[in-house]
């Protein structure tokens, strides 16, 4: 009987310790992530301040040599301000936007390209009296190019170029441009 519970306790320890390798492993190989500010110039002389949450599930595919993509997933809540808007001088944005990118494997410095397209949501989508987006309900359509760097990569630094339109939901439909600069810590 005594030899019957050694075995079983000596299983219940292996599993257990199975268990813990494995979630430690998990652990290990966490998604990442990532807080963004970013800040950019638009058109009619809209600026645009824009704080974003980023995840990184680590999903990888397509190896190029060094490089390969990766799809990281962004939420975003930006304030729009004008000197133009005698309607409304400033306007809320929240969305979601997944990207993907293309990026070096390896290196000190990890140059990347990306692409992405998600929904907006503003608060007004009358700027002025003579400029309206049609809707507040908005398309997000961005290109932009990027490093990340540090001693564990948790650093970045880009360029993007941002298209807010609503796709001809509705007339009018002018759309809105910004370029903005903005900088990332990962976790």
């Amino acid at each position: 009987m005594n030899n019957k519970k050694n075995v079983l306790r000596d299983l219940a320890l292996k599993i257990t310790a199975g268990a813990v390798l494995v979630g430690a492993s998990g652990v290990a190989s966490a998604d990442q992530f990532g807080v963004q500010v970013a800040g950019g110039l638009g058109d009619r002389h809209v600026k645009k301040l824009d704080l974003g949450f980023v995840w990184d599930p680590d999903l990888n595919w397509w190896q190029i040599g060094d490089w390969h993509f990766s799809l990281i997933g962004e939420a975003h809540v930006a304030w729009w301000h004008t000197n133009e808007g005698n309607v409304h001088d400033n306007i809320g944005e929240v969305g979601v936007t997944p990207i993907i990118r293309f990026i070096k494997e390896s290196g000190p410095i990890r140059p990347y390209a990306e692409l992405g397209a998600g929904i907006r949501l503003l608060s007004s989508p009358r700027i002025s009296s003579t400029f309206t987006l049609g809707t507040a309900f908005q398309f997000a359509d961005m290109a932009g190019v990027g490093m990340q760097f540090g001693n564990r990569q948790q650093y970045q630094a880009g360029y993007r170029f941002q298209h807010i339109s609503n796709g001809g939901i509705k007339e009018p439909n002018p759309g809105i441009n910004f370029h903005q600069l903005y900088l990332q810590y990962n976790f």
